[in-house]
């Protein structure tokens, strides 16, 4: 491995193909020693580059150390290191140094020129490409020449020499051993050095490393000898027929092939025959008795599959009128579904008979607050007159407080009829706009500003009106934040949803399990509307029965993007639309 530098800064090991030369090789006369070098260089005033050269020979520090065949001018030696100039910048004043050298110089606070003393400036330091033309066209030798090369070339060329110089020194090419060789030692190394080379197994005749020949013989070849376990006769065979082998070897230890039925002898293979002849009769009654038992047990198992067998025609005439209860029960839930279904449409119809009559009242109250407001300007009028005409007698005075009097009871009437508006216009609103299917259409107008108000902090979020699952279900609303809210401010329009408190919760199960899905309305002719649902978490008190007025809402604070939001068809009209649907999961109770 050779060493130059990083794009960074920091110094690295630079492969050479499978090695790098070593850099410490005799230097001609003509160029000394380094001096010095500082410990913690300063990072490069430029990346360092290569100008032609190749990268895999550069010295980690300073200048080329290579053993040229003519003494280098001085012209080409470092102002500082005194060796051949490597990468070589001039500075300002004329003066030459090696590319590390002059960064280890301006690391120092006020950097001077070490030839001339004068100031050194970072942006007035620039690279001698002639220079570095001119020193990677001089001649030196082969940076194997210890090891007997004797080859000379230019410095430029040195790489492609030392891939293919026999006298380099590379690893041993299996990878595994550590030793170093000359290139052209290679082949003797691998052919009977190399503790790593390949082997023949001279039993099974397969390859392997010579390091694990010895523990393959001893261990897995199938075809290395080896002696009986059991000391017989059969003094040497193959381990792959150590196995077969036990069957047969006569002073191999086995149980009679009887002990199933009740034999107990054990010995050698060698007395097993005789056993087998001499107990055969016993071997047959020892049979015959198994048999026996086994009958037995037959008739038992065939008695209580008979047993079983009875059962069966009851079981099957109770499984036929499970079935037909079942029919029956679905039958009940149709119908039931459908008065369900009728008394919605009554609701449906009750509503816009009380919006009606509502709207009626709140006509008649309006009718009744113009007439107030009549008496009142009527009454007004009279007063001015009276205060104007009749300031000097009695009688005027006692008219006046008259009026006066009345005019105040006008004016708490028109205060009580005013609050009694204000009230009714909540309460038709809330009935205008309140769905009662689960499904909540929002209409967000004035979207810009709305969302300038989100942005200054005005208005972080807005809520919906309120809308139900059925008429006496779970009251519900959304809330949006138009800027952002949590991981999405700023980014996103975050939506939830909000569970409220509602006048039948207790007749309600708890917690809400119903799916909830979130939706962006596109207004273009696509319909690409943007969705996301999530299924209510029954541990988190966002769906357990509220307390207070609503619980904490819960949904995607990343649900859209505003990019997105604001570059498609989703605002028209400065608007909005936001779709909140709630559907009951499988199983789950019907709710009104």
């Amino acid at each position: 491995m050779s060493a130059g530098r990083s794009a960074d800064g920091r110094e690295v090991q630079i492969p050479l193909q499978q090695a790098a030369p070593s850099l410490a090789l005799p230097l001609s006369a003509a160029v000394p020693a380094p001096p010095h070098r500082s410990s913690n260089p300063r990072p490069p005033c430029e990346p360092p580059t290569q100008q032609g050269a190749p990268a895999g020979f550069l010295p980690v520090r300073g200048g080329f150390r290579d053993h040229f065949v003519e003494a280098p001018e001085a012209k080409y030696c470092c102002e500082a290191c005194r060796l051949v100039l490597c990468q070589p910048r001039q500075t300002e004043c004329g003066h030459r140094f090696c590319y590390s050298c002059i960064n280890d110089i301006l690391s120092c606070p006020n950097p001077v020129c070490p030839a001339d003393m004068e100031p050194l400036f970072k942006d007035k330091i620039f690279r001698d490409v002639c220079c570095h033309r001119e020193i990677m066209a001089l001649k030196v030798f082969c940076r194997s020449e210890a090891n007997g090369c004797q080859e000379q070339m230019s410095l430029q060329q040195i790489p492609d020499h030392l891939n293919v110089c026999p006298f380099f020194e590379v690893p041993c090419p299996l990878g595994k051993c550590k030793e170093r060789m000359m290139r052209k030692e290679i082949p003797e190394h691998l052919a009977w050095k190399c503790k790593y080379r390949e082997s023949t197994c001279e039993f099974c005749k397969n390859k392997m490393p010579l390091t694990e020949l010895q523990k393959h013989k001893e261990t897995v070849c199938p075809a290395f000898p080896v002696s009986c376990p059991n000391h017989c006769t059969s003094s040497s065979l193959p381990r792959s027929e150590l196995s077969s082998h036990q069957h047969d070897c006569p002073k191999a230890q086995v149980s009679c092939q009887f002990h199933r039925y009740g034999c107990s002898f054990k010995g050698l293979n060698l007395d097993m025959r005789q056993h087998e002849s001499s107990f055969a009769a016993e071997h047959l009654k020892m049979m015959a008795t198994r048999t026996g038992l086994l009958e037995t047990k037959v008739e038992e198992v065939k008695g209580e599959l008979m047993e079983r067998y009875k059962v069966l025609p009851a079981l099957s005439t109770r499984l036929s009128d499970l079935e037909s209860q079942t029919d029956d029960l679905r039958e009940k839930n149709r119908q039931m579904e459908q008065k369900l279904a009728a008394m919605q449409k009554l609701m449906s119809s009750h509503t816009e008979k009380l919006l009606e009559l509502e709207l009626r009242s709140l006509r008649q109250l309006r009718d009744e607050m113009e007439s107030l407001r009549g008496t009142l300007d009527t009454v007004r009028t009279r007063l001015s007159a009276l205060e104007q005409g009749g300031r000097g007698g009695s009688g005027s005075a006692h008219t006046l407080a008259s009026l006066e009097t009345q005019l105040n009871r006008h004016d708490d009437m028109l205060s009580v009829h005013e609050i009694r508006l204000a009230d009714m216009d909540l309460r038709f609103q809330v009935l205008e706009t309140a769905s009662y299917n689960g499904t909540l259409i929002w209409k967000i107008r004035d979207y810009k500003r709305r969302k300038q108000d989100a942005v200054a902090g005005k208005t972080l979020s807005l809520y919906s009106q309120p809308f139900y699952t059925g008429y006496f279900g779970y009251k519900m609303c959304a809330r949006v934040y138009l800027n952002g809210d949590g991981m999405g401010k700023g980014t996103h329009l975050s939506l939830f949803f909000v569970v409220m408190r509602g006048e039948y919760d207790a007749l309600l199960p708890w917690p809400f399990k119903q799916k909830v899905t979130l939706m962006l309305m596109d207004q273009g002719p696509s319909r690409k509307h943007l969705g996301d649902a999530f299924k209510p978490d029954p541990s988190s008190s966002s769906f357990r029965r509220p307390v207070a007025e609503m619980n904490i809402a819960s949904g995607c604070p990343l649900f859209v993007s505003q990019s997105v939001l604001e570059s498609g068809t989703y605002i028209k009209d400065d608007t909005i639309f936001i779709k909140v649907r709630r559907r009951a999961a499988q199983g789950a109770p019907m709710i009104p």
